[in-house]
């Protein structure tokens, strides 16, 4: 018998606790009938109520609604939704599946979650990841906001969150480890390195299980919930866990000075091409959800089989409210976007030149303060670096990363390219013509992601210690992960005990986190690349959740001196305004003093065979002075220095030669030159300040 319900109302979308009960909304165009469905535990076979929405009653336009009354927080439900499973025209219904709901602010997996069992024909219930009735109400925040710092000034740290404190040696109380709250027993250690953002790795619910076990998706590139935050990452019990355990942490980061940005990924789900599972959107309207070709096939231009259809005006709705919520529920600072130019293609997959989606990201108030990052390619050959819509947008410089790589590695055809991005990639990111502003966030080079390294790709000590990747235990025969690794083993493959070689490969990862800290843009460092954190040569460790890409703590003690190196240059590149500078009248890059050099003064050698580069920098009162020697040649050069003013003399901050504490001294103990020179020793960084 049909219960007697409120009709409800079709907005907001989602499950919205109100007295006396709770409000469901879902879209869906096609379907011709759908049911709600409620459980008192995620692993339950049946459910314990199910509701069936009365087209006539129940339905506005193409939105499905109700008013369950004496439904509480943390209530489990989902959807099964019916209609036509006609591939050919995009549509793949299909009413034996539980579906999670697009807007739920939370998921349960229970022990008896199945990947598989979403593939497969038949009911699934039981064995399905479950939406959770949420009160958002209540929390107390203690007057925290998110901190809006400027671009300029800012150091980005992508980390895992489960990798961060997984490993034993992290410390961490065993029932933390790898979660939100593990994470906020290290926010000192990144406070005390000189971080000023954590850039998380995907926190958005996501499917933890691949299809080829016991491999998993580590990484989390594999979103199923965009509005939930993973459950997986929560030490907390229950529905509500990892909302509060989440919004804790981000309290506690905003205390510490530390914003907050997400990995986010709008670009594709865990639902995968033709015969991949069903967990919510396929089974909801799969054609509104994802690009199809016109015989109904997935567009795959995320390299992962299906691709979300981001200017679709549904879909386009869902990633504006989802965004919005994360600032003004969650209190996150910015959004780093997965395959960012999947949201410049059309219904279509043709590329747009304003796309509607992003345009809607960069002007939105709400957004306004926030950091936008973009990875400008796709899957599919579209590259946009450097010419990303909007002028907030900034951009992962994989410029940067290839040509410092190929610098540091002495590879011809470099100092040339390694000047421009030592600029801020001018050539990539160029001023506006009669415009600047105080933040530079309408162009300039702190829309320049700088980074060596990245989750993606070889750790830093890895990419001094291997010439080629070593995947095999991603179990592809090593197809995957990149080859142009631009890396360089310094004589042998792997770990080695030969202490030349071990020499030589520190003083190349102090040479590239020299480079990173000295140019203009944003730096961005990689998890644990300050302790030498290594993959064993796996480029691809997106389904390793064990110790190849755990944090292993015991690397601190090791590596001490690489990680006084580290803070200290990151507190040089705090403590000096003309790494901050942006497009900003009266003070900022175009009144700077920028000139270059080779061994001879004001005579770079721009040469496709040359391998060193030096260059001085200067503001306009002259009260910031620094000249910088960059060596990647093989051996000693001799490089003439700029005449100082009288009274003034150089002072050696950094030359990356030297064993530690001399290899980077604290301000106002830079020992004086003697000479008006400098000898640069092969493969070195130098750093002169004059006081």
């Amino acid at each position: 018998m049909r219960e007697h319900l409120s009709p409800g109302q079709c907005y907001p979308l989602g499950a919205t606790f109100r007295p006396g009960g709770v409000n469901f909304s879902l879209f869906s165009e096609s379907a011709r009938a759908v049911e709600l469905l409620f459980f008192d535990d995620a692993d339950q076979a049946k459910p314990a109520r199910v509701i069936q929405l009365d087209p006539r009653r129940n339905k506005t336009f193409y939105y499905w609604h109700v008013f369950v009354p004496g439904i509480q927080p943390g209530q489990l439900y989902g959807f099964k939704v019916y209609g036509p499973n006609d591939p050919a025209q995009g549509l793949r219904f299909d009413g034996t599946k539980l579906l999670l709901d697009p807007y739920g602010r939370a998921v349960v997996k229970g022990k008896k979650y199945s990947r598989e069992a979403a593939m497969r024909p038949g009911d699934n219930s039981q064995r399905a990841m479950k939406s959770a009735v949420m009160d958002l109400r209540g929390y107390n925040w203690e007057d925290d906001v998110p901190l809006g710092r400027p671009m300029a000034g800012s150091l980005i740290y992508e980390l895992h969150v489960g990798g961060f404190t997984k490993h034993p040696s992290s410390g961490v109380d065993a029932s933390k480890r790898g979660t939100y709250a593990g994470l906020m027993d290290k926010i000192l250690y990144l406070q005390e390195l000189g971080v000023t953002a954590v850039e998380l790795l995907p926190v958005q619910q996501f499917d933890e299980e691949s299809d080829h076990p016991p491999l998993k998706n580590y990484w989390g590139y594999a979103p199923i919930s965009f509005f939930a935050p993973h459950q997986g990452y929560s030490s907390r019990p229950g529905a509500l866990g990892p909302l509060e355990e989440f919004r804790d942490m981000v309290k506690a980061f905003h205390l510490a000075g530390i914003e907050v940005i997400l990995d986010v990924v709008f670009n594709h789900t865990a639902e995968g091409g033709d015969g991949g599972p069903t967990f919510g959107f396929r089974g909801l309207e799969n054609r509104v959800y994802y690009i199809l070709d016109s015989e109904g096939r997935y567009a795959n231009y995320s390299g992962v089989g299906n691709t979300v259809n981001g200017n679709q005006s549904i879909v386009r709705r869902l990633i504006m409210d989802c965004l919005r919520y994360w600032v003004r529920v969650m209190h996150v600072d910015g959004f780093r976007f997965d395959l960012a130019s999947v949201l410049a293609r059309d219904e279509s997959g043709a590329p747009l030149k304003n796309p509607p989606i992003l345009w809607d990201i960069e002007s939105d108030p709400v957004l306004a303060g926030t950091k936008i990052i973009a990875e400008a390619w796709d899957a599919a050959g579209l590259y946009q670096l450097g010419s990303f819509v909007g002028h907030r947008w900034a951009e992962w410089n994989g410029q940067y990363r290839d040509d410092v790589r190929r610098f540091v590695k002495s590879d011809d055809h470099t100092v040339e390219r390694l000047a421009l991005r030592l600029e801020g990639s001018p050539d990539l990111f160029p001023p506006p013509p009669g415009l600047y502003q105080a933040d530079g966030p309408v162009g300039g080079p702190h829309r320049s992601i700088n980074f060596v390294t990245c989750h993606d790709g070889f750790t830093l000590n890895d990419l001094v210690s291997y010439n080629n990747k070593h995947n095999d235990a991603n179990l592809e025969d090593s197809r995957d992960g990149t080859d142009a690794n631009y890396s360089w083993n310094c004589g042998v493959e792997g770990p080695t005990d030969d202490p030349g070689i071990e020499d030589l490969r520190l003083r190349q990862i102090k040479n590239f986190f020299t480079i990173l800290l000295i140019g203009q843009g944003t730096p961005m460092l990689l998890m644990g690349d300050e302790i030498r954190r290594t993959q064993n040569g796996n480029n691809n460790a997106y389904c390793q959740d064990n110790e190849t890409t755990w944090l292993d703590w015991r690397l601190l003690n090791k590596n001490a001196e690489l990680v006084r190196f580290v803070r200290g240059m990151i507190r040089l590149n705090r403590d000096h305004s003309l790494f901050q500078a942006s497009w900003a009248s009266p003070s900022g890059l175009k009144n700077r003093k920028l000139a270059w050099h080779g061994v001879k003064l004001n005579k770079p050698d721009w040469g496709d065979d040359s391998h060193s580069l030096a260059f001085s920098l200067m503001d306009e009162t002259g009260a910031e002075n620094l000249h910088f020697i960059l060596n990647a040649y093989w051996e000693a050069l001799d490089f003439e220095l700029p005449v100082l003013a009288e009274g003034k003399q150089w002072r050696r901050a950094v030359d990356t030669v030297l064993p530690s504490p001399d290899d980077y001294c604290e301000p106002g103990r830079e020992p004086p030159l003697t000479r008006n020179g400098y000898v640069a020793q092969p493969r070195s960084s130098v750093i002169l300040i004059a006081r």
